[in-house]
C-alpha cells in the first residue's frame, strides 16, 4: 500500500491497521452538528507536514471531530485489555476514540493521529463515546506543557467544538480532541492477547512494537528481553521525570502506560502546589494508590505485568528461564530508578558532578518542607535566588527558617567543592526549574470559562504561559504561584 497524498497535507502509512488485524475494529465518528476550531496546534502541524492553512477552516474541524475522514484514514477502535487500579479487566478499548492513521514527520518519526471524544465505537461499554470541552482542553493545556518541561508525552494537535451538548454535570459542550503520539501500544495491548493465552499474537504484537521503536533490539541474542529493558528503561525515566516536577498522573493504570515511554491520558491528573508525597487528586482513587510518592511503586507492578505478557517468548523452550530472566529485569527497577531521579534532581540543585552524599542532600531537602505547606515549584526558583545571594524569598517561605539555613549551608558546602561560580550555577538551575506549571486553580477558571461561556480567550493565555515555562515575564505574575485558600480542596475528574 502506497502512502497517500490528500488536500490536507496528510501522508498516510497505517501499519498497525496493515500488520495487527485482531486488535481493532475499523469504525468511524459520528456526525457532528457543527464543527468549530478552538485551537490548532500550528507549530506541531508544521512538524507534521501538514497543510495549515487548509486545516484551519470548517472542514478541517470537521476532520478533527471526527466526522470525515481525510483521504487515506483507515479510522479504527484499537482493542487492549489493562489493570484498574490493580484489578483485571480483559477487554477494554478505545469506547470513545478512533486511530485515524499514521503518518510520518519531518523528522522521520511515525506518529500515531488519534481523535478522543469522537463517538461511541464497539468497546464503548454502555458509555456514550463524546467528550466535553473541559477534558478536552485539559488535556491540551496539560500535554502542551509537559512537552515545554521536555517530558516525553503525547500531543495536542487540535480542539474542536462539535455544536453537541453531552450529559455529564448537567448538559456540556461537546468537543473533540486530536492527539498525536508515537504510537498507543500500550501495557494493555499485550494484556489483551496474553490474557487470552494467544501467544502468538503476543509475538506478532511484540515484533511489531521493536520494529516501530526499538529497532536496536532487533539483532540482540534474545531480542525479546532487549524489548522488555527498553520499555522498562523509558517508563522508569519518564517516572523520575513526573516525580521531579511535581505532577501527579492520577490513573497509573497498565492500559494508559505507553511502549514509547510517553504520558498518556490526562483525566485526573494535577501539579502539587504544596510539597506532599500523600498528594492524590483523583475522584475515584479512594485509598491513594497512585499519589505522588507512590508512582514509583506502581511503576515497578506495572512493569512487572508487562514482563509476564513477554515471558513466553523470552526463551520459548525453557520457561522457568524465561521467568528468571525477566523478573532479574524486573528486581533491577528501584535502582534504576532511583538512577534517573537523582539525574533529574541533581541539576534542579545546581549540582553538576556526582557525589555518594547527593541523594541525603536532595532528600533532606524535602523532608524540610513536607508537611510545611512548601511551594514545590518555587522553592527551586528560590534557591536559584539564594544562590546569587539573595535568600530573602526562599526564607520568607518557611515560618521557622532554622532548618532550611542549615540545609543551605550544607548545600554552598558541596557547591563550592565544585569549584563553581554561583551565579552560573543559578543561571544554569533556572534553565531546568519551571516558573510556570498548570496550576490547578489556573486550569479550573480556564475550563470554566469554556464550558460556562464557550469563553477561550483564558484558555489561549495560558497556554501561552505554560509552553514558555523558564522566561519570567512582568505581566505573567497571575500565573506564577500557588492556589489562594479560598481554591480549598482540589479533585480531578476522569472525564469520561
Amino acid at each position: 500500500m502506497e502512502n497517500t497524498q490528500s488536500s490536507f497535507g496528510f501522508r498516510f502509512d497505517n501499519t498497525f491497521s496493515r500488520e495487527l488485524d485482531g486488535l481493532y475494529a475499523h469504525w468511524k465518528g459520528d456526525e457532528v452538528a457543527h464543527a468549530s476550531m478552538v485551537k490548532l496546534n500550528k507549530q506541531l502541524a508544521k512538524e507534521l507536514g501538514l497543510d495549515i492553512e487548509a486545516l484551519d477552516s470548517e472542514q478541517g474541524a470537521q476532520i478533527f471531530a471526527g466526522a470525515k475522514a481525510p483521504q487515506g484514514a483507515e479510522p479504527l477502535a484499537q482493542a487492549y485489555a489493562g489493570h484498574q487500579f490493580g484489578g483485571f479487566a480483559p477487554s477494554l478499548g478505545d469506547g470513545r476514540a478512533l486511530l485515524i492513521g499514521e503518518i510520518v514527520d519531518q523528522n522521520k518519526q511515525r506518529r500515531d493521529i488519534y481523535l478522543k471524544g469522537s463517538g461511541r465505537t464497539p468497546f464503548s461499554r454502555g458509555g456514550d463515546g463524546k467528550a466535553a470541552i473541559g477534558p478536552v482542553l485539559r488535556e491540551y493545556l496539560v500535554s502542551e506543557a509537559m512537552h515545554a518541561l521536555g517530558v516525553p508525552t503525547t500531543r495536542a494537535l487540535a480542539a474542536v467544538t462539535t455544536g453537541q451538548k453531552i450529559m455529564r454535570n448537567g448538559f456540556e459542550p461537546g468537543a473533540v480532541l486530536t492527539r498525536i503520539a508515537a504510537s498507543h501500544i500500550r501495557v494493555g495491548t499485550f494484556q489483551y492477547f496474553a490474557a487470552r493465552q494467544e501467544n502468538g499474537k503476543v509475538k506478532r504484537l511484540a515484533d511489531y512494537a521493536i520494529k516501530r521503536h526499538f529497532p536496536e533490539v532487533e539483532e540482540s541474542e534474545s531480542k525479546y528481553l532487549g524489548l522488555l529493558r527498553a520499555v522498562i528503561d523509558r517508563q522508569t525515566a519518564l517516572v523520575a521525570k513526573w516525580v521531579s516536577i511535581g505532577f501527579v498522573h492520577g490513573v497509573m493504570n497498565t492500559d494508559n502506560t505507553t511502549i514509547s515511554g510517553e504520558t498518556i491520558d490526562y483525566g485526573p491528573c494535577a501539579f502539587m502546589d504544596a510539597y506532599d508525597p500523600a498528594a492524590c487528586y483523583s475522584s475515584i482513587d479512594r485509598y491513594g494508590r497512585y499519589a505522588y510518592a507512590n508512582q514509583p511503586h506502581v511503576l515497578v507492578w506495572n512493569l512487572s505485568r508487562f514482563a509476564e505478557t513477554l515471558i513466553p517468548l523470552i526463551d520459548e523452550e525453557d520457561q522457568g528461564k524465561s521467568f528468571r530472566l525477566a523478573g532479574d529485569e524486573v528486581t533491577k527497577i528501584p535502582a534504576q530508578y532511583n538512577f534517573y531521579w537523582l539525574a533529574e534532581m541533581r541539576p534542579k540543585l545546581g549540582l553538576s558532578n556526582t557525589q555518594d552524599d547527593d541523594r541525603a542532600l536532595i532528600e533532606n531537602l524535602l523532608k524540610i518542607i513536607d508537611g510545611n505547606s512548601i511551594d514545590f515549584t518555587q522553592l527551586f526558583r528560590n534557591l536559584a535566588d539564594a544562590a546569587r545571594g539573595n535568600a530573602d524569598k526562599l526564607n520568607a517561605m518557611f515560618a521557622d527558617t532554622a532548618q532550611i539555613e542549615s540545609w543551605l549551608a550544607t548545600w554552598f558546602t558541596r557547591l563550592k567543592h565544585e569549584k563553581v561560580d554561583l551565579q552560573q550555577v543559578a543561571d544554569k538551575m533556572d534553565k531546568v526549574n519551571p516558573i510556570y506549571i498548570p496550576r490547578n486553580h489556573l486550569v479550573e477558571e480556564a475550563l470554566a470559562a469554556a464550558t460556562n461561556d464557550l469563553d477561550f480567550e483564558q484558555f489561549h493565555k495560558l497556554l501561552e504561559v505554560l509552553t514558555n515555562p523558564f522566561n519570567q515575564r512582568g505581566d505573567w505574575q497571575k500565573y506564577d504561584g500557588p492556589a489562594p485558600k479560598a481554591f480549598g480542596e482540589y479533585i480531578t475528574y476522569c472525564g469520561t
